[in-house]
């Protein structure tokens, strides 16, 4: 493996149906000394821009806020395919609607108040069953997603195992912004875009370049970067920081399966960053 100053760490903000208004986020950076420091920004509108940003040559390191599992009980349940690379080929023959009815269906005859499997790394992690369709539709993030990580090839540590110079990492921004502040600080919808939510981006920002955050170092970058993740008032372009600050906290500890656990469920996988509990 290169020496860490020659990887590049990104972290990307994802959508089910990219597009001008809502594109796939991707920031990009290093890890120097004490900080990331954040160098790019870039939006991707279509699927061809993400699946030619996924072929880029190594060797990087990205965080990504999609789930690249489904929880085991489900597969089992459903009688899915039970190793990763076969479940994510299954789901994406399914289709996009098929896959949606089954999904449908099966939480129907779940019992009320249980409707949704989750993963073993969603309750740690605060995050949503990767069965939820609508606010948000992170199921359909993971049959627009998981393919593509396939098909570029990449390592998925405790999942697939692909070129070693480039490394996915699943990543959720969530769980390490509700440790900087309480409530939303975005939202797509316009007249939701409040004062309240851009001053909560505002002190994300402050406590992410401070070094007073989770990751336990600190974000750099130019000025007009940097402020545009507080003027961004949709939240992606700061998700997209945070996921890859998750990564570049995972890469100071890829002697240590990248602070993954050492068992992993290889059809579930986990979230970079999240204690096993």
């Amino acid at each position: 493996m290169r020496k860490s100053a020659d990887w590049s760490i990104h972290g990307v903000d994802f959508t089910s149906r990219p597009r001008l208004r809502k594109p796939v986020t991707v920031a990009g950076g290093r890890r120097l000394r004490r900080a990331f420091h954040l160098e790019t920004l870039e939006e991707l509108a279509h699927w061809a821009n993400f699946e030619a940003w996924l072929q880029r040559p190594g060797p990087w390191i990205a965080g990504f806020d999609f789930p690249f599992g489904l929880p085991r009980e489900a597969v089992d349940d459903l009688n899915w395919p039970k190793q990763w690379p076969q479940l994510v080929a299954y789901c994406r023959s399914l289709g996009r609607e098929e896959f949606r009815a089954a999904l449908d269906s099966y939480r129907e005859s779940r019992p009320a108040g249980k409707r949704y499997a989750h993963r073993a790394a969603d309750h740690p992690a605060g995050s949503h069953s990767p069965l939820k369709l609508v606010n948000p539709p992170v199921g359909l993030m993971f049959l627009e997603g998981a393919p593509r990580l396939l098909d570029a090839g990449v390592t998925i540590p405790g999942l697939h195992r692909g070129d070693p110079q480039r490394i996915a990492l699943e990543a959720y921004p969530g769980y390490s912004a509700r440790r900087m502040v309480k409530g939303s600080y975005k939202n797509d919808a316009p007249a939701k875009q409040t004062a309240a939510r851009r001053q909560a981006r505002k002190s994300m920002v402050s406590s992410l370049e401070a070094g007073d955050n989770p990751f336990g170092f600190a974000l750099t970058g130019s000025r007009p970067l940097l402020n545009s993740l507080v003027g961004d008032a949709t939240g992606d372009r700061l998700d997209a920081v945070l996921c890859a600050m998750q990564a570049a906290w995972a890469w100071q500890r890829r002697e240590m399966n990248y602070g993954l656990p050492a068992h992993i469920d290889p059809l579930e996988g986990w979230i970079a960053m999240v204690p096993e509990k």
